[in-house]
This record gives C-alpha cells, structure tokens and sequence, in this order.
C-alpha cells in the first residue's frame, strides 16, 4: 500500500513527504489504497511517527488535492505538537485539506512553490436521511468551517471571516489561487525559490523512480545521467549512410534468425528430477548449434 506520509529524519532535520489522497472514508480502506491513499490504521501509526520526531528543524513536503479534514487536522495536531521550527512547501495543486497542513509550519515558514496552485473551499459530504439527519451534517458542515477559517486566521494577519469569504467563493467550490495570489490571500508566507534543495531533491526523486523502471542504478546524479544518456541515444542517434549499408542477409544468417525466432523456452515437468535426466542437448539447442555452425560455414 501507498503511504501518504513518508519520513526521512536525521539528527539536523527531519524530511516529511505527504503526497496523495489525505486518509480514507471509513469502511473503503482497500479502494482507497488501490487509490494511493492510506488506510486509517496506517494513518495513525504514521502520526505517531511525526510525535516521535526529535530533530529541530522539520520540512513538510506537501503534494496534495486533499481528502478528509478529519485526517488533516490530526497531522495539523501532529506538526504543531513538535519542539522544533517546522517549514511547510507546497508543490503542484495543493487543495482542499491538504492546505490546512499547510498551516502547521512555525510563523513565516509556510512556502509554495513558484509553478504551484493553491485552492481553498467550503466544507463537503454525502449523506442521505430525513430532514433532521441532513440538519445535522448542515451544522457539522457550518461549525467544520468556522473552524477551518479559524486555523487559517491564526497563522496569518487576516480574520477568519476573510478567509470564509474566499472558501465561499463560486458557490463553495472557492477558487484557484497563484502562488503570488496565495501570499497576497495569506494563506502562504513566500514563494520558494525554484533552486532549494527540496526542489531538488523531488526533481532526483522522480529521476530515482524512472530509473527504476529502466532497471538502472538508483543515485542522486547517476540516475538522472542514465535517463539523459538514454534520452539521448534515441534522440542523436546517427543514420547510416545509405551507401554504406550492409548487404543482403546470407541466407545462413536468415536461418540463424528464423531459427531464434521459434526457439520456445524448454521446461521440466514436475515429476522430472533434472538430476537424474541424461545430459541430452534439447531441441532448442540442437537447433541453435545447427544454425550456428552453418553460419560459421558461410552456408
């Protein structure tokens, strides 16, 4: 399972990564994995990982279109709870509940990045019912963002009802803020300069990730040369001269090919002990050692 929360602490400072769905509804833990989210069970040993955290300085790296507010607020509670000077960076669309983890960082370190995106909104959910179990979730909805605007409130220098009028906006649906639009808002304190070692290290992350798949070794500068080199060799690769071409395949050489081609993998039933068995050459080696011996001939 994908987990939301990824931590690599050290002594000087502690790196969080939190990308993805924040928590699951109750009951859909294993849609919601399949999703990329994490499971509430997961969840809350992730949290009590952040409570273990000892380093004084602690760098939330948050990739997030959100999820559920009851998650964000416990990994809100988390962060604030640590003695240490805590920096928050935002990257991509960071939306919805993950802005409110956003806010945990120690005052004038909350940052996004300068190509980032930034969405606050009024509380949601389904329910179904009569008309009293609707008027419960209404003011479940009401008092959920009162509180959300408070918490923006207390990190900047607007009051909470500049915040509600922005998660108001379009019906509740609130708007899509620029990075400058989101320090003007103050929901961020700066923009984060496009070299910082958290750029950085996201951007060899992803190089990391790509040359696993390439089935190349992983490394900081490595793994970002192999894609490059590969890159590359597709790209620049020389053309031939056309004069300079080989010739017509010998017909051994066609053998050799159309011998390669119906080569199957050979297997072993599973009452057979290759133990046992007489060391005799299979048909797919007879095969090979023909072709190879008339393309030696020159046949």
């Amino acid at each position: 399972m994908t987990k939301l929360i990824k931590i690599s602490d050290s002594a000087e400072q502690c790196v969080i990564d939190i990308e993805g769905v924040i928590g699951t509804p109750e009951g859909d833990d294993a849609g919601s994995a399949a999703n990329g989210g994490a499971s509430y069970s997961a969840l809350r040993e992730q949290i009590a990982a952040i409570a273990r955290i000892q380093s004084p300085s602690v760098v939330v790296n948050i990739r997030s279109m959100g999820g559920s507010v009851h998650d964000a607020l416990l990994i809100y509670d988390a962060l604030c709870a640590l003695d240490a000077r805590i920096t928050t960076r935002c990257y991509g669309y960071t939306a919805s509940a993950a802005t409110i983890i956003a806010q945990a960082a120690s005052q004038g370190c909350r940052e996004i990045s300068a190509n980032g995106l930034y969405l606050i909104h009024k509380s949601m959910c389904t329910v179904e019912g009569n008309d009293e179990r609707l008027a419960e979730h209404i003011e479940l909805l009401r008092k959920t963002d009162e509180r959300i605007a408070a918490i923006y409130a207390a990190h900047s220098d607007r009051d909470a009802e500049h915040f509600a009028a922005l998660m108001s906006a379009n019906g509740g649906e609130g708007r899509w803020l620029t990075p400058a639009e989101t320090v003007e808002a103050g929901l961020a304190d700066r923009i984060a300069d496009g070299g910082t070692n958290a750029v950085g290290n996201f951007v060899r992350e992803i190089a990391d990730r790509i040359a696993t798949l390439l089935h190349r070794p992983k490394g900081n500068d490595r793994a970002t040369d192999c894609v490059a080199d590969d890159v590359a060799d597709d790209v620049a690769e020389p053309q031939m001269p056309a004069d300079e071409l080989p010739a017509t395949p010998s017909p051994s050489l066609i053998a050799f090919d159309e011998g390669q081609r119906r080569a199957e993998p050979t297997s072993l039933r599973e009452c057979d002990d290759p133990s046992d068995a007489d060391e005799r050459p299979t048909p797919n080696a007879l095969a090979y050692d023909a072709d190879a011996k008339g393309m030696r001939r020159g046949v």
